[in-house]
């Protein structure tokens, strides 16, 4: 793959940092001597090999061919004056090439149509192709800003200024991250004095997958608060009450390692398997963060004290680093385990959700194993594998396994068609196994869940930072977007769709109301545990996607555009900023679901909507596709027929799937699967009894304080 291979010539390519029109063939940077040069490259020599690039100063936009015929004489004066420029900067070998180049060919540029590119909307029909320059004959990708030093990127587009057309202003850095820092530390404190179990190491009202999803919230967390203690508001404290704040919370995430459920998990859903590796990966960034930041000039590694003590007093490194080790064997563990969920058999791969079910390939299985494994190769890119393995599961063997993986995961993702009418993706596909040798996902699951609108995108980040490709994040920034749009809410205008004002409650958009982020079951309080997870879950991704980007780190292999890489990470941070405002909107009505515990309730939207009137809507209208194929499983289990097994039967909230014989969920099912609660909470339910829309069904829980703890994050790490 290009970013490992080794370089063949001293000329090497990226992109023009503007967007480019559809008239244009392409245009790169020529990166030689030290020099960066923007070079024009006429169709016509793509195929001539004597061909070579003109140099010219940075950057212009291709006219039509239309316009070409006008300007001789200005064009002449304008070609010799560049050609004297370019020759300059050449080096002697880039000299002899750029006489071989036909000098009627500058003809084709003339000097009126040369002027900076305005910014672009996004292309949303853009698809990409990971790795590779694409050959079609329109761009269907961003040009990536790392390639083989031979070649040049074709066929693709520039990276418009502003993805999102949003406008935001870069100076107006808010002055509420004070108080944002405050509310994310209330609300974690909340959570481990209320559902933390010091003697056992876990949150014992969680089940196993939502323990590990509460230990990866509680992790990103204190990655947030490692940073504030550099450069934020408790920057002036002393230095010992700091580390040991952190170190506090940290000794609680080591604790639930040796509390979690490990043995049952490797028995469980591949997709309950892939939360464990996500899980601990996140503990491993947050350990190489605080150790990078406050601890520079030790070592990294979870074995290491030299003998001479003015030595070890020196590079010892931090002590979170002697359980790096233990997190990272069971990340390989669970991913390993994982991996058997990885088919080619049916659908031309993808993972399968659950083996003891019938076959089914859902969204959040595949984007867990995208994500999980694009992060398995960015810290541990040296793992080795079986090669008769590796060509088992259809990778290729002479990449990275993890990598391709991940690459191989997002391009099925891609390719099987998991979005509705909306850009949102639905739940699944099943097989029809009614047409004998079927092997084809043909029957969709339309259902739609907040987090499966989010988990890709940690996978888009990275494959962003392995590969230099910005389409990833172009195509992570159209589904928030999308995401957004389905709440109810104006990006452009920073604002609700809807009147709230009215006695009836907004109508449902698709991903709730109002612009307050809903699942389907929030409005009547029947979310299962495994719901009540979910929004925590897509606020965690969009964090970590929205981080600021960091340089790549240059080779003599790879090509990296500085001035590109600028713009962005310039265009990156004004279309995260302008997600601020509706996750603001959100962060209102959640704090103003909190108990007088500080507790957060699921449904954020009961303190805007909860004493409005319902609009009466079946699901296909929640849902807005008209599609009559949708099962709401995670909320009330799955059917026991052929589509989705005869024999077992998934019921949420529960560790595995119950055999055949066991009730259907039904009459008092959801009270019968809630976990036992700490008494202070259990009787604040009773206390607010129905005056509360959120003391309905399963009440507030561990799984909806780690929500509100992902919300709160995310919104201080957008404004910071």
């Amino acid at each position: 793959m290009g970013i490992h291979a080794s370089a063949s010539s001293h000329e090497s390519h990226v992109v023009c940092p503007r967007a480019i029109a559809r008239d244009w063939r392409y245009a790169t940077t020529n990166i030689s001597g030290g020099r960066t040069n923007t070079i024009i490259l006429p169709p016509s020599s793509s195929s001539s090999p004597d061909a070579r690039p003109l140099s010219i100063p940075p950057c212009f936009k291709l006219p039509s061919l239309a316009t070409m015929a006008r300007g001789f004489l200005s064009l002449v004066f304008l070609a010799l004056v560049l050609f004297q420029t370019a020759w300059a900067a050449q080096s002697p070998s880039d000299k002899l090439k750029l006489l071989r180049f036909p000098p009627w060919k500058i003809l084709r540029f003339p000097p009126w149509k040369l002027y900076r590119s305005p910014p672009s909307k996004l292309d949303k029909s853009s698809s990409t192709q990971p790795l590779n320059f694409p050959t079609t004959e329109k761009p269907s990708q961003y040009c990536p800003l790392l390639a083989k030093d031979s070649q040049v990127a074709q066929n693709c587009t520039n990276l418009p200024d502003d993805w999102s057309g949003a406008h935001v202003n870069l100076a107006a850095r808010s002055d509420k991250t004070s108080v944002a820092l405050q509310d994310v530390f209330a609300a974690l404190s909340d959570l481990e004095n209320n559902y933390f179990d010091a003697t056992n190491g876990t949150w014992p009202s969680s089940i196993d997958w939502t323990g590990a999803v509460v230990e990866t919230i509680v992790s990103g967390t204190l990655s947030t608060m490692t940073q504030s203690l550099a450069t934020g508001r408790l920057g002036d404290e002393g230095w010992k009450q700091k580390e040991n704040l952190v170190s506090s919370v940290y000794a609680q995430v080591v604790h639930s390692f040796f509390g979690q459920n490990a043995m049952a998990i490797k028995d469980q859903a591949y997709d309950d398997m892939l939360w464990v590796v996500l899980g601990w990966i996140e503990a491993i960034k947050f350990v190489r963060l605080h150790a990078k930041l406050h601890y520079p000039g030790t070592e990294h590694d979870c074995k290491y004290m030299p003998n001479d003590l003015d030595k070890a007093l020196q590079t010892t490194p931090w002590q979170g680093y002697n359980f790096v080790c233990s997190f990272a064997d069971r990340a390989r563990a669970f991913w390993d385990f994982a991996s058997a969920g990885w088919d080619t058999a049916l659908c031309h791969g993808g993972m399968l959700w659950d083996p003891q079910l019938a076959p089914y390939k859902n969204a959040i299985t595949n984007e867990l194993w995208i994500s999980g494994s694009v992060s398995m190769y960015q810290f541990f890119p040296n793992d080795t594998f079986n090669a008769s393995w590796v060509e088992s599961k259809g990778f290729p063997v002479n990449d990275p396994v993890y990598l391709a993986a991940g690459i191989e995961g997002y391009r099925w993702l891609k390719n099987v068609n998991m979005t509705n009418a909306m850009g949102l993706y639905v739940d699944g596909y099943h097989i029809d196994m009614s047409k004998p040798g079927n092997i084809e996902c043909d029957v969709r699951d339309e259902m739609v869940y907040t987090y499966n609108q989010a988990v890709l995108l940690t996978g888009q980040r990275g494959l962003w930072a392995l590969t230099g490709s910005p389409s990833y994040l172009s195509e992570g920034h159209q589904l928030i977007r999308a995401s957004i749009a389905a709440t109810g809410w104006d990006l452009v205008n920073n604002k609700a769709m809807d009147d709230a004002s009215s006695k009836q409650m907004p109508p449902w958009r698709g991903l709730g109301r109002g612009g307050i982020l809903e699942d389907m079951c929030d409005v009547d309080g029947s979310c299962s545990q495994d719901a009540q997870t979910f929004k925590g879950i897509f606020m965690h991704h969009l964090a970590s996607f929205c981080a600021p980007l960091e340089p790549f780190e240059e080779t003599a292999a790879v090509v990296i555009g500085g001035h590109v890489l600028q713009h962005v990470q310039q265009a990156h941070d004004i279309i995260c900023r302008s997600y601020v405002g509706w996750i603001e909107h959100n962060v209102q009505a959640a704090l103003a679901t909190r108990d007088d515990m500080g507790l957060f309730g699921m449904w954020w939207g009961a303190s805007l909507f909860g004493a409005l009137e319902a609009p009466q809507v079946d699901m296909e209208e929640m849902v807005m596709t008209g599609a009559d194929n949708m099962t709401d499983y995670r909320n009330q289990g799955t059917p026991q027929n052929a589509q989705w097994g005869l024999n077992n039967r998934f019921i949420p909230g529960e560790q595995s799937p119950k055999m055949g014989c066991m009730n259907v969920v039904g009459e008092g099912g959801r009270e019968n699967r809630v976990p036992d609660q700490t008494g202070k909470t259990r009787r604040q339910m009773d206390k607010q009894g129905v005056q509360d829309p959120n003391s309905r069904g399963r009440g507030r829980t561990v799984e909806t304080q780690a929500g509100g703890l992902a919300l709160l994050r995310a919104y201080y790490e957008l404004l910071r």
